[in-house]
């Protein structure tokens, strides 16, 4: 059980560490009510100071053990013109606050729960129909102890113990002269103690007064002890939490570095690869059109040597391989010719030898012609593509 500061900034921070934590032993709420849970202690520690938020572990009919919250602590209750106090727990079950806390009755050792009630069981569970009706998320916990306070004024569910003090005998005599009454208040002492709540009268000695006052001076040191250590424990996981809680966020830093860092590798290791790829396509193809050239220049270096001396025809100088060939040759001689000619037509218009109108009736015709060539000669060219695409694929599989 980790017990709760005294103060009510203390108590802000203890709520929010405990909301907040993460890990085995982080409280099982679901995230969108933890700030609702937390303003529901908050109002009601306001309310009730005598009640203190703590964390405990709690266990299920079923035997299953989780860390829950509490509030741990008395409610006053008034009955016949005197306030008492109620010592309760009020559990917040993993639901809360969609579904209504658990709350018991925590009966002292000098302190009984009375039989029957009509809203606590022999175990100190409460039932009460405000717990019932519970809605959310206009339902808190205030309202409840409010709630508690006026059933329990109605019907008191703990009574004390009654401890019977024993009469002092009198002295031994034997002449009945000399034997005395008992005293008054050895009487008052064999008279039933009344039915009211926490109503208890006490008939002691002075010796036993001092020894109970002595024992109560080392019960309230034993448990001053206690508490001390229970707060230096605490204080020391609490720093170790917070020591964990750093290193685990720096870690988790580090980690979506790395992450970000395999991404970008990856992603330049894919480009490279995307690249090689590239970069060997187009080895193939100059390695092609570098055989090419040289099986062409390996035919016609001889020839050279032949035709110094002799009137060579140039249209005759360029043999083309196949029809394809012959025909692009074709297309391009007649484009560039037309081109020539337009030339030409363009300077004599612009010198005045050309009329107008035969300049504008040539050009149209020559333009027709020329894109007439141009769209064969792009025909002619997807289709030397394609067969050399079929080429390079009967070299690559052989």
């Amino acid at each position: 059980m980790v017990p709760s500061p005294s103060n009510p900034q203390q108590i802000q921070q203890f709520l929010s560490s405990v909301l907040s934590q993460r890990g085995p032993n982080s409280v099982p709420y679901d995230e969108s009510t933890k700030w609702l849970i937390r303003q529901h202690l908050l109002n009601l520690i306001s309310s009730y100071p005598s009640l203190e938020p703590k964390t405990a572990t709690f266990i299920h009919n079923d035997g299953r053990s989780v860390n829950l919250l509490q509030a741990d602590g008395t409610i006053p209750m008034p009955y016949h013109g005197v306030t008492y106090n109620i010592p309760v727990i009020i559990w917040l079950l993993e639901s809360y606050p969609r579904h209504p806390p658990c709350v018991y009755v925590n009966p002292t050792a000098d302190m009984i729960i009375k039989r029957p009630h009509a809203h606590v069981t022999p175990s100190g569970l409460v039932s009460l129909p405000y717990l019932q009706n519970w809605v959310y998320p206009s339902s808190n916990l205030v309202d409840l102890v409010s709630d508690l306070g006026a059933a329990f004024a109605r019907d008191p569910p703990l009574y004390s113990r009654r401890r019977p003090v024993p009469s002092p005998s009198p002295p031994p005599s034997h002449d009945p002269s000399l034997t005395r009454p008992p005293p008054p208040t050895a009487a008052a002492d064999q008279r039933p103690f009344p039915p009211s709540p926490y109503g208890r009268v006490q008939h002691v000695h002075h010796n036993q007064h001092q020894q109970q006052q002595s024992d109560d001076a080392a019960e309230v040191y034993k448990r001053n002890a206690i508490n001390k250590m229970v707060e230096m424990v605490h204080g020391d996981l609490s720093s170790m939490r917070r020591d964990r809680e750093a290193e685990a966020e720096s870690l988790l830093s580090l980690q979506g570095g790395l992450r970000r860092r395999e991404e970008e590798i990856n992603r330049g290791l894919k480009e490279m690869v995307e690249e090689k790829e590239t970069l060997e396509q187009q080895l193939q193809i100059i390695s092609m059109n570098t055989d090419v050239l040289d099986s062409w220049v390996r035919e016609n270096q001889g020839k050279t040597k032949t035709l110094v001396d002799v009137d060579v025809d140039v249209d005759k100088v360029f043999e083309c391989v196949d029809a394809l060939s012959k025909q692009m040759l074709e297309c391009t001689a007649s484009d560039l010719a037309i081109e020539d000619a337009v030339y030409a037509l363009d300077k004599g218009f612009q010198d005045g030898v050309v009329p107008f109108d035969q300049y504008l009736r040539s050009v149209r015709l020559l333009s027709r012609e020329q894109f007439f060539h141009r769209a064969t000669g792009s025909k002619v060219r997807a289709a030397q593509m394609e067969a050399q695409v079929h080429a390079i694929a009967g070299r690559l599989h052989s």
